[in-house]
């Protein structure tokens, strides 16, 4: 799968996923909601086929059924219409529509087949089929709050890497001989260890000493410690001396699975616990009840209708008997609302769906065993819709009765009343915004949804970002994602910006902006501006939705004050940043020298041509003007190096080969012999330090002159000169380029530790050099030869873009080469994008699941509930199918003066004094003392001391008779104060918050 479009989701799938998946064709039969969230997520992940075929047939379309229709297709086959939206994601992928039977010879076309909306006996039927024709089996139903999936992968389904990301491995820093011996791994980053765990498979490549274990069998591992682990017998291999690295081994795994006839009596639920066992049995019996129902029926039960809820009961009992006790109160809340259909619920199951069907395709990550239930049942615990009738819950012919038929017609409207901020437009903000045009959030009189974002369209949205199309690339996010909404559901209404949230737009998004909304989400990809977010809604008590996701895992938090203790902030993020001598000298992990490797493409490509540049634009023109310049180191130099021709780029690049991989080392070790020792008896290449050795450029290795073109490519491209492709003439030039030996020199200074320093750039700038006449001559002369008048660009700076495989060829070209230096294992293409691009993996099937469990709290805030118990936190594993959900824990609490305050408590004061005018400083310390009999003897404004009881009566007159804002700019959006105090007599360390509230 090429192209920058599939990046992030080759990272959770592997890069050999898309060569199968565009090979491989999936059958989706029903297209409501589930079904079509399964064949949104197919297609995006670029699919080879998708066939879509709904049980009823060629009906007119109603956008109320599910997301990819829109207003113009009213009226119009609903099938044809999807099939058109669907085509317009991706290109890629042929999405054709059948009519045919589910019959043998039709299903044998497909290696995957997934059922929605679809009778029991007919997932019988077709079960049996599937099984015995092995191809992958799966049943997605979503009803209500509630969803079922089944896979049956067959009997002998085999998975090639059952793992997400990438094989764990470690430094090694010492191996013991002995029975057992013990493997100590070298400190890696931020103090962190090796992350192994009991049992693991591992193997080892590298090892000075102690070969034997180069590339041996598997063996497993146990840990004793963060840095050490347990192998087998190493008493007999000789000693270890250094280098190496301890390799975790994935084996293939084969999994076995029973048909959906022989799984239904008996089912395999994995679960954690044995009261999720019993409430996925419960839901098991109700689903089967709920099929029973309908045949007997014709129809689902009525919302909110307790003789059906009881039928459904008594059916669940007698088809559940073998399965043990059920929950008679989540069958009946099951069958009370099981005529809903909610877009958030069918997100989330198909979204599981089409993960499954990844798994089939893929081979890669376990396949679900067998069963998956899920509900939010807790929604109808929620005050106001617990006491709900039928009457409520009745159709309106409305393209929300789905939803009424769960949440009554009340609650539509006051869904469409709301006002919400999403920042982030991304990912989860799409899939989210998506959901709100589905639920009609924001529809109605007074609504509004502000959706911000900074970013544009990149190509690499596109697998993942359903609002998205190719056209959109490089605009705006937020203008694109509302005018999609806007298709979807008119009603809707949605203010689209391209801000950043953050103290620069706070005159924007300011106190008055928070406290009116509904509640905030936050899709933003950055731990910084979570916590800006955090931070704001705290101050607002505004409800705060928090999600992420990191390929196949997500995460949904929810802050609801005062309900619940506030997020826990991140208090930092790594940026690939590494200690300048552990790149420079010494590197023993390939992430080192894909940073290496990085600054070099800065230190080359991008800052020579930003100061030649610079420079030129800024020269006078008259020569007397010039008297006193200095020139920048990389400007004469630049000047000195300009290539006339691809022959000078491919000379300039074996210089360069020559300097980095053969002379560098080579003074290292001239400095630092390998037999050199730190202090007697210690050597001084042991440990974290790898002893390097220099490399011999041959023209005839690939990987040698796959680092010249691309090296020589980029040069070209700065001094904006044609490139040349043949490798044979560019090999010839190397032939016939004859480099000076190298002479080491003596007395040079290296670093021998660690410093606290961060390379900012491989390239040091240097010392300027007098500008004389004969140099301002020749750069005089440049310019009008690079483009003439100031106005002109003149060198062209190459900004690293990882999706640009041009930037990634000399990337992983040079990191490789330095890693052979050092006896580091090097890394693939895939690896070398993720690490030096710094990407999190991501694909539409964690978006879309996510999206849909923030919107279920959606629906609680909405409520207004204040029920701690119905809010859930929510971490999703896509890898194993595994979704933990748990209560919010509640705020923390603390003793002031005598008296329990909450986290969230706080001391409030419409600070307006009594000539209607702010408050003074004496008039806030008068409302204390009457209002809660404090007496303060100190009240600061951030770092400003505004009273101070120690100071004289003088100061303390002037003090007291200051605003409070006195001496601070009042921005337009300042509407309140936070100041601290510390009243006579405390003793505890906290008190609460002081607001003040500015007229």
């Amino acid at each position: 799968m090429a192209g920058a479009r599939y990046s992030r989701q080759q990272y959770v799938l592997g890069g050999g996923s898309g060569g199968r998946l565009r090979a491989a064709a999936v059958l989706v039969s029903g297209l409501r909601g589930a079904g079509a969230q399964v064949a949104a997520a197919l297609v995006l992940a670029g699919t080879g086929r998708v066939v879509l075929r709904d049980p009823r047939g060629a009906g007119s379309a109603r956008c109320a059924q599910q997301f990819l229709l829109q207003e113009s297709d009213v009226g119009q086959n609903h099938v044809q219409a999807s099939q058109r939206r669907l085509a317009e994601l991706n290109p890629d992928v042929e999405v054709t529509v059948s009519t045919e039977e589910l019959s043998e010879d039709f299903l044998d076309a497909f290696q995957v087949v997934v059922l929605t909306e679809s009778p029991l006996e007919e997932q019988l039927r077709v079960g049996d089929i599937c099984h015995a024709k092995g191809i992958c089996f799966i049943v997605a139903d979503a009803k209500g709050l509630a969803g079922q999936l089944f896979c049956d992968f067959g009997e002998r389904f085999v998975v090639v890497d059952p793992a997400e990301g990438d094989p764990l491995y470690a430094t090694v820093q010492h191996i013991s001989q002995g029975n057992p011996g013990i493997v100590t791994c070298a400190r890696a980053e931020e103090g962190r260890g090796h992350r192994f765990s009991d049992g693991d498979l591992v193997t080892f490549s590298g090892l000075e000493g102690m070969t034997e274990l180069n590339g041996c069998e598997p063996c497993p591992v146990r840990v004793l410690d963060t840095y050490r682990l347990e192998i087998s017998d190493t008493s007999a291999f000789s000693p270890y001396r250094c280098g190496g690295q301890v390799l975790q081994v994935r084996l293939h795994q084969e999994h076995s699975h029973e048909s959906l006839r022989q799984a239904l009596a008996m089912p395999k639920i994995p679960v954690r616990s044995s009261a999720e066992l019993q409430r996925s049995r419960s839901l098991h019996a109700a689903f089967r009840a709920l099929h029973a129902f309908r045949k007997e029926r014709g129809r689902l039960p009525q919302p909110r209708d307790p003789a059906d809820a009881e039928r459904v009961l008594e059916l669940a009992r007698s088809l559940g008997a073998q399965l043990g006790p059920l929950d008679e109160d989540v069958v009946r809340a099951f069958a009370s609302v099981s005529a809903g259909d909610l877009c958030p619920v069918a997100s989330f199951i198909g979204a599981l769906a089409a993960q499954e069907a990844l798994k089939a395709i893929t081979r890669k990550l376990l396949p679900l065993d067998q069963w998956f239930y899920f509900d939010a049942l807790e929604c109808l615990a929620m005050e106001g819709a617990a006491g709900l009738t039928q009457e409520d819950c009745e159709p309106r012919g409305s393209r929300y009765d789905g939803q009424i038929a769960v949440f009554g017609a009340n609650f539509q409207e006051e869904l469409g009343r709301q006002k919400f901020f999403v920042v982030g437009a991304g990912a989860i903000g799409c899939e989210l915004l998506k959901n709100f045009a589905m639920m009609g959030l924001a529809a109605g009189p007074g609504g509004d949804i502000t959706v911000t974002d900074m970013d544009t369209v990149a190509d690499s949205n596109l697998h993942r970002q359903f609002l998205f199309r190719a056209a959109d690339v490089s605009k705006p996010k937020a203008e694109v994602a509302a005018t999609a909404v806007r298709c979807m559901n008119p009603a809707v209404k949605v203010t689209a910006h391209q801000n950043q949230v953050g103290p620069g737009t706070e005159q924007l998004y300011g106190d008055d902006f928070f406290q009116e909304l509904d509640g905030v989400i936050s899709a933003v990809d950055t731990l910084e501006a979570r916590a800006y977010l955090e931070t704001r809604c705290i101050r607002s008590r505004t409800p705060l939705l928090d999600s992420g996701t990191e390929g196949a895992r997500g995460d949904v938090l929810p802050m609801v004050p005062p309900l619940t203790k506030p997020l826990q902030s991140a208090t930092g993020s790594t940026d690939g940043t590494f200690p300048l001598c552990t790149l420079r000298y010494y590197p023993n992990a390939i992430e080192h020298t894909l940073q290496w490797a990085r600054d070099e493409f800065e230190g080359l490509f991008q800052l020579p041509a930003e100061s030649v540049n610079r420079f030129l634009e800024e020269l006078p023109e008259e020569p007397a003007q010039r008297e006193g310049l200095e020139v920048p180191e990389r400007v004469w130099r630049s000047l000195q190096e300009r290539p006339r021709d691809w022959g000078d780029c491919v000379r300039w690049a074996r210089r360069h080969w020559q300097s980095h991989y053969h002379d560098a080392i080579a003074q290292l070790l001239h400095t630092f012999p390998p037999t050199h020792e730190s202090s007697p008896g210690v050597p001084f290449w042991s440990g974290d330090r790898r002893c390097p050795h220099p490399l011999t450029f041959d023209p005839s290795n690939d990987a040698h002159v796959a680092y010249i073109e691309a090296a020589a490519r980029l040069w070209a491209q700065t001094y904006k000169l044609p490139t040349c492709s043949n490798r044979a003439a560019t090999q010839d030039i190397l032939r016939s380029t004859v480099l000076p030996p190298f002479v080491p020199q003596d007395g040079l200074r290296i670093p021998t530790t660690e410093g606290t320093d961060t390379v900012e750039a491989a390239v040091d700038p240097g010392q300027p050099m007098e500008l004389t006449q004969d140099l301002a001559q020749d750069l005089a002369r440049w310019r009008q030869e690079l483009g003439g008048g100031t106005e002109a660009r003149l060198m062209e700076p190459i900004h690293f873009e990882k999706d640009d495989d041009a930037h990634m060829d000399f990337i992983m070209a040079a990191s490789n080469l330095r890693a052979e230096n050092y006896g580091i294992p090097p890394t693939d293409w895939l690896t070398s994008k993720r690490i030096a691009g710094r990407i999190v993996p991501a694909i539409v099937t964690t978006t879309a699941a996510v999206a849909g469990l923030v919107c279920l709290e959606v629906y609680k805030l909405v409520w207004r509930c204040q029920v701690l118990s119905c809010y859930r936190i929510s971490t999703l594993f896509l890898s194993e199918c595994l979704l933990l959900r748990v209560e919010p824990e509640q705020p923390p609490t603390y003793w002031y003066r005598g008296k329990e305050w909450s986290y969230w408590d706080r001391l409030e004061v419409r600070a307006v004094g009594a000539d209607g005018q702010e408050m003074t400083v004496r008039e806030l310390l008068d409302w204390l003392q009457r209002e809660h009999g404090w007496t303060v003897s100190k009240l600061l404004r951030g770092t400003t001391m505004l009273y101070d009881a120690e100071d004289d009566a003088e100061t303390q007159a002037q003090q007291q008779a200051q605003k409070l804002s006195d001496g601070m700019e009042r921005a337009g959006a300042l509407r309140q104060l936070e100041l601290q105090y510390l009243c006579k007599g405390d003793t505890e360390e906290e008190c609460p918050p002081l607001l003040c509230i500015l007229p």
